[in-house]
């Protein structure tokens, strides 16, 4: 069930029952020769998708441009300042706890937005912190999960590509990507097979290290039937989640 595409009929109906939403959130970078500018979004969205699916869960529109001022060296690439994307994901969820939603749930796909995500929890929770005794807004829980962190995800991924995972443009995200949009699969070489690994500062220091945008990766190794099975393992893991986390007072 998706938000975008319910009416306020279906998601009054909704909220009779759960009071839980599921956002899916990521960004708007480059992944290397083979990867989709919208890799760190399409894979939150697909897998949230499956989970709105599968389970009746409702999934709120994806939040797809995230903190990634390191990847603006690569064209296409877009970027929020912290601050911008604090005020954003706090004014998404007044307006989703105006409607009655206590329980919202982050499914994140971009490892650069988690300090901001973190950050965006406590600056809305302040607001009700700072509130004269008795508190007028409404309490409400939020948690951030990446989709990779689960164990049985992991476990996948490993499986699938033992060697050349990476840390950037990752085999297992750009699979995800190919099985959503199979007409976007792209079969190249690339030089180095895998890329190097290592630290960096900002878009200029990013691009000169990492000239062709991958970090420790071999994204040639990704598939669609790895990106299917991938979403059907995160999915199952998301929902499991997602259910303890809506029934935990």
């Amino acid at each position: 069930m998706q938000l975008s595409l319910s009416t306020w009929q279906d998601v009054e109906s909704y909220l009779e029952h759960s009071t839980g939403i599921i956002v899916p959130i990521g960004s708007m970078e480059q992944h290397g020769p083979t990867g989709l500018i919208g890799t760190d979004s399409i894979c939150p969205e697909t897998i949230a998708k499956r989970v709105g699916d599968d389970n009746g869960v409702l999934i709120g529109p994806t939040f797809n441009v995230g903190c990634a001022q390191h990847h603006l060296g690569f064209p296409g690439s877009m970027t929020l300042r912290p601050s911008t994307m604090i005020a954003a994901m706090c004014d998404w969820t007044a307006s989703l706890s105006r409607h009655g939603f206590d329980k919202i749930y982050w499914l994140n796909g971009h490892g650069g937005n988690i300090a901001t995500i973190n950050a965006a929890f406590v600056e809305y929770y302040a607001q009700r912190s700072l509130e004269s005794v008795p508190a007028k807004q409404p309490a409400i829980t939020m948690k951030l999960q990446n989709w990779w962190d689960f164990k049985t995800v992991l476990d996948t991924a490993k499986r699938m590509h033992p060697v050349g995972e990476g840390m950037h443009a990752t085999a297992s995200e750009v699979a995800v990507t190919y099985a959503a949009y199979p007409d976007q699969v792209r079969d190249m070489v690339l030089e180095p097979k895998i890329a190097p690994t290592g630290s960096f500062t900002d878009a200029y220091d990013y691009r000169k290290k990492f000239p062709d945008g991958r970090i420790g990766s071999d994204p040639t190794q990704a598939t669609i039937e790895n990106g299917q099975e991938l979403i059907t393992v995160t999915a199952q893991a998301v929902a499991s989640d997602f259910e303890a986390f809506i029934n935990t007072p």
